[in-house]
């Protein structure tokens, strides 16, 4: 936490009020300056006097953002750490959450000029902070903030602390909504990150429920672009988007019925019925700026993996040739490049042309998924309660014999008189 020390008898806050006002007023002056600084001055010591810390923040941000641009970022800083300390100072909540809303909309208001610093004056403001609402109000200016002033990379690091900071501040479901959608955009723009982007778009999109009734408008655009994005995507071959109410309504929407129909070929159908998509809808992938052949090597490898948890272990490469529609030598081809997908893993038994799978990954992971996994715990909790019993019971044997064999060389080295 910042600590402020005095290096003169002036009032600090006053110190700030008349440096950044002989700044602004420098070129007007001295008989034009010298009142407006005068007067400055005075409304500061008044409202210094009367414990009214919200308007002299007003009066000390607003005099330091005429400045900004004019002085050091060491200078900036130095401002608005003294601005910032005035949070320590209020007592009522209601006080407390304007005076924050007033520093932080300043502090973001110029994010061309000294954007990363302006980003730790806002992450200094808010470790000053103990009002948890105070801190999101923060933390979502300085998302704002991070992508106006193209410094996104600060703030990444942040995201995965999301969980902990959303129990610490108690957010209502409307803003970690804005929250979420925040952070996808915030990740969004930069393209190594789209999986994570895609993350948050879900996150917003699962605040959503059949009970929102009209409520689910809202999200029928977001919906659309995370179908987009899932689709477009040539790393992520997962998601969990199906079965959401907000994608879900997608289905019955004369605009977008389309879009849903293409997620859920991506996530539970094969290349053939992608084909027949494209062939009904030519004009459709162009018009989301999709490109036919990536969607079509997408459809392979998913394809892939479709016949991969249908075959029982054992793909003929006769299957997969018909299935990918692709000619005979390209079968090896479209097997290693799954497994360099981390799609499947599996040995390819050339001699008798089939793969031999030992894992291969879900396309979705809904209620059935689930159900499969609860099946393979409980059949897994069976066998090792089986092998303790087991063992046990072996243990209880080879005491028994243990002891046996005891008696008896005991018995043999008696002597009898």
């Amino acid at each position: 936490m910042t600590t402020i020390v005095p290096t003169s008898e002036e009032d600090p806050f006053l110190a700030v009020v008349r440096f950044t006002s002989q700044l602004a007023w420098a070129d007007a002056g001295p008989e034009a300056a010298e009142p407006e600084i005068t007067r400055l001055c005075k409304e500061a010591e008044e409202s210094i006097g009367a414990g009214k810390s919200l308007e002299l923040a007003t009066l000390m941000v607003t005099s330091a953002e005429l400045v900004s641009s004019k002085i050091s970022e060491k200078d900036l800083e130095c401002t608005y750490t003294i601005i910032c300390s005035l949070v320590k100072n209020v007592k009522s909540p209601e006080e407390l959450l304007e005076m924050v809303k007033v520093i932080s909309s300043k502090v973001a208001q110029q994010p061309s000029d000294k954007a990363s610093l302006r980003l730790k004056i806002l992450f200094n403001l808010y470790n000053l902070l103990d009002h948890p609402y105070a801190r999101f109000q923060v933390y979502m200016k300085a998302l704002t903030l991070a992508v106006d002033g193209k410094v996104t990379e600060y703030i990444v690091s942040s995201f995965k602390k999301i969980d902990n900071f959303l129990k610490e501040w108690n957010i209502d479901i409307k803003h970690q909504r804005e929250l979420f959608l925040a952070i996808a955009y915030v990740l969004r723009e930069n393209k190594s990150l789209v999986k994570e982007s895609l993350t948050f778009l879900t996150k917003y999109l699962a605040t959503f429920s059949n009970e929102d009734g009209q409520g689910l408008d809202e999200a029928k655009e977001e919906a659309v672009r995370a179908v987009i994005e899932f689709v477009k995507a040539s790393s992520i071959f997962q998601c969990d988007l199906l079965d959401l109410p907000a994608v879900a309504q997608l289905e019955k929407d004369a605009k977008y019925a389309a879009v849903y129909q293409l997620l859920k070929i991506f996530l539970t159908q094969r290349l053939n019925a992608y084909t027949e998509f494209q062939i009904a809808n030519s004009d459709f992938l162009q018009s989301y700026g999709l490109v036919d052949e990536d969607c079509l090597t997408k459809m392979r490898l998913l394809s892939l993996v479709d016949l991969a948890s249908d075959e029982s272990g054992k793909i003929p490469y006769a299957s997969i040739k018909d299935t990918l529609e692709v000619n005979e030598e390209e079968v090896e081809l479209w097997i290693v490049r799954a497994i360099t997908a981390k799609l499947i893993d599996c040995k390819m038994d050339q001699m008798n042309q089939v793969v031999i799978v030992s894992r291969c990954s879900e396309r979705e992971f809904g209620t059935k998924q689930w159900q499969s996994l609860r099946t393979k715990l409980a059949t897994w909790r069976d066998n090792i309660s089986n092998i303790i019993t087991t063992i046990e019971s072996n243990k209880v044997t080879e005491e028994g014999s243990q002891a046996s064999s005891s008696s008896a060389v005991a018995i043999q080295g008696l002597t009898v008189r």
